[in-house]
């Protein structure tokens, strides 16, 4: 035991230096903080768990996998959000131009809105480059994307002096339009993701069923190397299933 103990403790060890170390672009699309730490974290555990070493380590990255997941689902819900605070934005925008308001008093008004696209003002108030700054935000923030839109109808007015309000306006009814669609597809996916949570939680009953016909799947799962892997493989079914779903889901959302 205490072998395995050291050699937990010094892949733990290698996996925080690792993650720490990791480009600058890996580290922004990973939760490479809560990867680094967990291994360490989970340190105590393994010495507590004595011969139950592998269900330990089975759970511990059953719920990291679990709160990946979990993160996952989340960052698509704020990106989502912050897409329908742009979508927004360039309504409000095209009525402000519509009403015959300057483009700066209207980036400003805007601005006040939504905080974010206060660098857009102030690049107008300069004489900077305005699309190239929606561009930036439109980086800086995940689900901005649009924003790239509203750059392109802002530099195509520029250059050849069509009426910024229409450009904008026209923008804003592609945008929504696009939501009406992102709808439609999110109502199909509901199902799938329904049934996936579904399937994934039917272990539980059968673990439910089995214990109340006088059965002990918990001690075999638990108490044999045969369980562990079991355990092991089940887990990762179920996991590696949902994953598929909410990747197959994001692609499908990405193209819409």
């Amino acid at each position: 035991m205490n072998g395995g103990v050291a050699a937990a403790a010094g892949l733990a060890a290698f996996l925080a230096v690792l993650v720490w170390t990791a480009p600058v672009q890996l580290r922004a699309r990973t939760p490479w903080r809560p990867v680094a730490f967990a291994p360490v974290a989970a340190l105590p555990l393994l010495v507590l768990a004595g011969d139950r070493l592998v269900p330990v380590l089975v759970g511990v990255g059953a719920a990291w996998a679990g709160w990946a997941l979990w993160r996952r689902r989340c960052r698509r819900r704020d990106e989502q959000t912050v897409a329908d605070r742009v979508r927004e934005l360039c309504e409000q925008l095209a009525a402000e131009l519509q009403a015959g308001r300057p483009p700066g008093d209207a980036l400003a008004q805007v601005a006040v809105s939504w905080p974010p696209v206060a660098p857009v003002a102030s690049a107008f108030q300069v004489g900077a480059d305005v699309p190239d700054t929606f561009r930036s935000v439109a980086t800086k923030h995940p689900g901005a994307g649009d924003l790239r839109l509203l750059a392109g109808a802002w530099q195509v007015a520029h250059h050849t002096g069509q009426g910024l309000a229409s450009a904008v306006d026209r923008v804003a009814h592609e945008l929504v339009a696009a939501r009406r669609t992102r709808r439609v597809v999110e109502g199909e996916l509901a199902s799938a993701r329904a049934t996936a949570r579904l399937v994934a939680g039917l272990p539980v009953l059968a673990w439910a069923m089995g214990s109340g016909a006088g059965g002990a799947p918990l001690a075999f799962l638990l108490g044999t190397p045969a369980g562990w892997a079991c355990l092991a493989a089940g887990l990762a079914c179920g996991l590696a299933g949902l994953w598929w779903i909410e990747a197959i889901a994001r692609g499908v959302d990405t193209a819409t």
